[in-house]
Formats: C-alpha cells, sequence, structure tokens
C-alpha cells in the first residue's frame, strides 16, 4: 500500500539541469503531487562551501556541452542565454509570487531556455513578467523573504543543489538520479538491503580540504 510520502521538486531557472530535468517533473506531476519549490542556487552552494560548475572554468564549457547534447539527443529544444550564469533571483520571486504553479514554471524555463533569453535584463524580465495575467497584483518585495524561506528550508533539509527531488526524506539530484527516484517510488526498501544497506555508514579514508 502506498503511503504516499510528500514530494518536492527544488530548483533554480540558472541551471539547465532543472530545465532539462523538467518534463520528468511534469509527468511524475501528473501521476503524483510534486510541490514546485525556486530556491536561491548560490545561497546552497555558500552554505556548503561548494563551487557551480560555472565557476571551474574547464568544467563550465564542458557542463554547457553536456546539457546541450543532452536536450538535443532528447529533442529538447534549447537554446542558451546570450550570458550564463545570470542574475535569477527576479525570475525565482516571480515565480514565487506566482505560487510556482506549473504553469508558470515551465512559461519561465522556456522564456529562458527555448528562447533563450535573460531574465535579469530589465527589458527582458518586463517582457517575462508581461506574459502573466496578475502581473500587476504581484507581490515581488513579499516574495523576497518567501523565497529565502524556502531556500533555507531546503537547506535544513539537506538539499545541496539542483534539481533535487526530495521524496519523504530522501534526496535525488540532478537529471540522471531521475530513474533512481522512480525506482525509489516503486520499490521504498531500495536503500534498506546489499550494499546500499552500507552507504550511510561508509566511514571517510581521507580528510577532504576545503577551499
Amino acid at each position: 500500500m502506498d503511503d504516499a510520502p510528500e514530494i518536492a521538486w527544488y530548483f533554480d531557472t540558472v541551471s539547465p539541469f532543472s530545465y532539462l530535468a523538467l518534463p520528468a517533473v511534469e509527468a511524475l506531476a501528473a501521476r503524483r503531487p510534486v510541490a514546485l519549490r525556486p530556491v536561491v542556487l548560490g545561497a546552497m552552494l555558500a552554505h556548503w562551501g561548494a563551487l557551480g560548475p560555472a565557476e571551474v572554468p574547464p568544467k563550465r564549457l564542458h557542463t554547457y556541452r553536456l546539457c546541450q547534447f543532452l536536450a538535443d539527443r532528447g529533442g529538447v529544444p534549447m537554446r542558451f542565454p546570450p550570458r550564463h550564469p545570470f542574475r535569477s533571483l527576479e525570475s525565482l520571486r516571480l515565480l514565487t509570487a506566482l505560487g510556482a504553479t506549473p504553469a508558470a514554471v515551465r512559461a519561465v524555463f522556456d522564456f529562458v531556455w527555448c528562447e533563450g533569453r535573460d531574465p535579469s535584463d530589465p527589458a527582458e524580465f518586463a517582457a517575462l513578467r508581461g506574459r502573466f495575467a496578475d502581473r500587476d497584483g504581484l507581490d515581488l518585495d513579499g516574495a523576497k523573504a518567501a523565497l529565502r524561506e524556502a531556500t533555507e528550508a531546503a537547506i535544513a533539509a539537506g538539499v545541496f543543489g539542483v534539481p533535487t527531488l526530495r521524496i519523504g526524506a530522501e534526496l535525488f539530484w540532478g537529471v540522471d538520479a531521475l530513474p533512481m527516484a522512480e525506482a525509489y517510488l516503486a520499490d521504498r526498501s531500495l536503500f534498506a538491503g546489499g550494499e546500499m544497506a552500507r552507504l550511510p555508514d561508509l566511514p571517510s579514508g581521507v580528510e577532504l580540504r576545503r577551499r
């Protein structure tokens, strides 16, 4: 019997991997309730002392090529915006003010990653905001605090990057983790047996240095 764990999807519009994961998340949301949660990737990275892919020069180009390759191979229309990374706060606050509805999330991602437009540009952001019927009544200032709280709550839940799908207390980070998430939904004992069972207590053999 399915005890229907809470499912939440954490994303930032600056993340091309979030855009690539969106179709699978939409398909999952057609079968089960999924809460769509905009969060600030930069704040997460700062909290965990991590770097984003674009902050490591050789990794930046590799990441862009990989995303475009995955999109092309999967038949997903994709065009990088004119600069990346860009400031995503305005688009995240917009989505927060809109309640991060599935239609709004799809519209913003398509604006950035399908049309290749930069939401941090004031004129472009105005064009994006103009696509929503209730644009004049949106409380973007109030959305600042809500977005901050959502990001802090995600960090408290252990979320360290985007896109992340949370099923109950379990986290599935990245596009490539989505098949594992589906397997976990089908069998909640996935991590309880065999070699999976020893992984949570696996000791570290060397102390990693932080920057």
